[in-house]
């Protein structure tokens, strides 16, 4: 079993009457990265600063290798931390800026310079050691504050928002380049994100904040494929699942979610047998989790189309299924996406029910986790 880097127990921030973080627990293992995801203003950020140091919790823990550091000055938790912005020392070279953190810890300059050496050849910017931040570009300065970190032996790496700033091919590299820096350093990391993509391509887990609560906190395919509500499985996924309103019902033996003229049939075991017929429900499925049905399929249904959109290779479909919009994701040019109506049929073990309610998912001893 992996040993627990970083622990978070019942961690909750105040400021005033607002709770910027509510009785948050989570635990990270050495050499993990793990993903803080959530909107702005979700409470990721004060996680971040509390780990730091920046700002002190008004109740709960913080464990670092099962030791508490509620007491311990931002400069002595060994964390390190790289800002969106980079906050590199614009006045100094890359060499000096490398450098900073070392000089000080009071380290001799020739292990200042082999640490240098070593890390700026990791990062590919040994060519850059002589030149000043206003030379270099989004990406290179991102290498840089990524590298005045690195090279200080940090426990703990904390990145917050690190990409923002960069264009979309920038950050395509840049995500390439992070996974290798945690493949090849075996780092544990900290990243937080508002971007689903950056969270769901980088981290081991991921944890969910909404309004300062943790909504769900389990592996990045967990957490996509099974969300806890509604949520979760909204924020995550482009387009994201679809939320189908019905009524649950009974059709000759087999369980049915019902709305309107709409029926769609659900998997056996799905659900808890303490929901009954009747009940008001909404069914969650995403987009590339239905494909078209054969006309022999059991767990066929049918849907109106209303609207095709041809995205390259893949084409969109939106359907109405009841009072819900559904869309779905087909092959282009499949002629059977041109007709009035489609059939199609969920991968079973992918359709999440969930309470009309109050949006968490109705859990059976079938789901898979």
């Amino acid at each position: 079993m992996a040993n627990i880097k970083l622990e978070l127990v019942n961690l909750r921030k105040e400021f005033g009457d607002l709770v910027a973080v509510d009785d948050v627990s989570i635990a990270i293992e050495e050499s993990e990265t793990m993903a803080l995801l959530g909107p702005s203003g979700c409470g990721k950020s004060t996680i971040l600063n509390m780990i730091v140091g920046l700002e002190a919790p008004t109740s709960g823990d913080i464990l670092i290798d099962g030791k508490s550091v509620l007491n311990v000055p931002p400069g002595d938790r060994n964390i390190g931390l790289v800002f969106q912005d980079y906050a590199v020392f614009t006045h100094m070279t890359v060499r000096s800026n490398l450098a900073y953190g070392l000089k000080v810890r009071k380290m001799k300059q020739p292990e200042i310079d082999r640490e240098i050496a070593k890390v700026s050849e990791f990062l590919s910017i040994t060519h850059q050691l002589d030149r000043k931040p206003d030379e270099l570009g989004a990406s290179e300065l991102q290498r840089v504050a990524i590298g005045r970190t690195l090279v200080t032996n940090p426990e703990i790496l904390l990145l917050d928002e690190p990409l923002s700033n960069l264009e979309a091919a920038m950050r395509n590299q840049m995500r390439r380049e992070l996974r290798r820096i945690q493949a090849d350093t075996g780092q544990t990391i900290i990243y937080v994100t508002h971007d689903q993509i950056e969270a769901l391509s980088l981290a081991h887990r991921i944890a969910v904040m909404d309004f300062g609560a943790l909504q769900q906190y389990d592996t990045a395919h967990n957490v996509y494929q099974y969300p806890a509500n509604r949520f979760v499985g909204s924020f995550l996924g482009n387009p994201p699942m679809n939320f189908l309103k019905g009524k649950l019902a009974e059709d000759g033996g087999r369980r049915v979610v019902t709305s309107g003229d709409s029926t769609i049939p659900l998997p056996a075991g799905n659900l808890g047998s303490d929901v009954s017929a009747g009940a008001d429900v909404v069914v969650g499925v995403r987009p590339e989790s239905l494909s078209l049905a054969a006309a022999d399929d059991p767990g066929r249904f049918s849907v109106p189309v209303l609207a095709v959109e041809p995205q390259g290779p893949e084409t969109v479909v939106t359907a109405s299924f009841g009072d819900s919009s559904l869309k779905v994701i087909v092959p282009t040019g499949d002629p059977a996406v041109e007709r009035d109506s489609i059939d199609l049929v969920p991968v079973s073990d992918l359709v999440a029910l969930f309470d009309a309610e109050s949006g968490v998912r109705l859990l059976d001893s079938g789901d898979r986790r």
